[in-house]
């Protein structure tokens, strides 16, 4: 004989106060608990999403970042003849060789400096990104002092919008543009001609050369080949795995901090949880022994008192859950510790955030509820109905 789920239930509801605030506490903890894998996933999401897993990125041996890194010109015509690069419909290759710099530009509101990445594209720069799109201007010309500006960028920064304009590299800059690159890196990004961006910043070599693969199966003889060329000291990457490793520390941290507060947060919960369970069973000592004599055993009771526990856990989690998912509207920035520059990006909630949260909620109502429940069950029926 089993006691029923309706009982544990009614119990809940009886004690209304203490059910609502531990339900509360849990469901705090079940919050920040989901909103740091959030954010550590939106991190994540907004670099892998940068890259195309088609389009391989050449960098020097050694480099953590484009930022770090250096082509010579001698170099790029050595990669340029690489037999696996697509054709475009125009009969070039689909190639760029591009510049990567970072400068500190003043905030909208604020004037506090933020590193910036700007970028010295060409004309399949675009073609090989077909995630960005422009919404507002026009593209900057060849061979002239124009650029433009990520929707991030043009938002968050001074000089940013469309029409204004940004100095840096010892001359002024006219944004001709704004482009969308939807929750990708680019969007935190400023698109220049690469050879004036050269010559701006007195750069004599590339930082990056990208391109498309005309199949992507090729891509690891590409790689052996170039990686093996004496006359370069260049690696080849999947620019989705090179983005990848560029969220990797960030993520990291991020994990590793949010989740040291969490278990000292979830402390609090689970005790709260315990004091509840515990004050449940003091105020049903009679009730626990009737249902003794009526002739239900131990075990019953105490997986009674266990389920009340989780489905205590198991609602709060629910709730924190529910309110972690607005967090999805909220668009952030930080510094990527592997670039040095600033990157907006949102929260993301996945099916895994959501498994792992209920999880860690159940694991918490256990754990505060399976004392309780088993001083219960460990009550003598004479004692307990006296």
């Amino acid at each position: 004989m089993k006691i029923p789920i309706s009982y544990s239930v009614r119990n809940l509801r009886t004690r209304r106060l203490t059910t609502v605030l531990t339900a509360t506490g849990i469901a705090l903890v079940v919050f920040v608990f989901a909103a740091i894998l959030m954010l550590a996933e939106g991190l994540q999401k907004a670099l892998v999403e940068t890259g195309s897993y088609d389009n391989a990125v050449i960098i020097r041996k050694g480099s953590a970042s484009e930022v770090q890194s250096g082509i010579e010109r001698e170099q790029a015509a050595v990669v340029e003849t690489q037999p696996e690069i697509l054709i475009g419909p125009n009969g070039a290759r689909l190639l760029a060789k591009e510049l990567v710099v970072l400068i500190s530009l003043p905030k909208r509101g604020s004037d506090k400096p933020s590193n910036v990445t700007i970028r010295g594209v060409t004309g399949n720069s675009l073609l090989l990104r077909p995630q960005v799109k422009i919404i507002s201007g026009r593209l900057p010309r060849t061979g002239s002092s124009e650029i433009i500006a990520g929707s991030s960028i043009a938002k968050r920064f001074k000089g940013g919008g469309p029409g204004e304009t940004l100095r840096f590299g010892m001359r002024d800059w006219n944004v001709v543009g704004v482009f969308d690159a939807g929750n990708t890196g680019f969007s935190s990004e400023i698109w220049g001609d690469v050879d004036q961006m050269m010559h701006a910043f007195r750069r004599p070599v590339y930082s990056s050369i990208i391109f498309k693969l005309r199949d992507s199966s090729e891509f690891e003889k590409m790689k052996s080949r170039i990686e093996s060329d004496p006359r370069l000291t260049l690696e080849a990457r999947r620019e989705t795995a090179y983005y990848r490793e560029q969220s990797e520390m960030m993520a990291k941290f991020i994990r590793i901090l949010g989740l040291s507060l969490t278990m000292i947060f979830s402390l609090g919960a689970i005790i709260g949880a315990m004091i509840t369970m515990y004050s449940a069973v003091a105020n049903r000592t009679a009730e626990i022994g009737t249902l003794r004599a009526l002739g239900f055993q131990r075990r019953d009771i105490l997986l009674s008192f266990i389920f009340e526990s989780l489905a205590l856990s198991f609602t709060g989690g629910c709730a924190g859950l529910f309110f972690a998912s607005f967090m999805q509207l909220l668009t952030i920035s930080t510094m990527n510790f592997q670039t040095f520059s600033e990157l907006a990006f949102t929260f993301a909630l996945t099916f895994e955030i959501v498994y792992k949260a209920l999880v860690f909620s159940l694991v918490m109502g256990f754990i505060g509820g399976v004392l309780p429940a088993a001083r219960a069950s460990r009550m003598n029926i004479v004692d307990a109905l006296r």
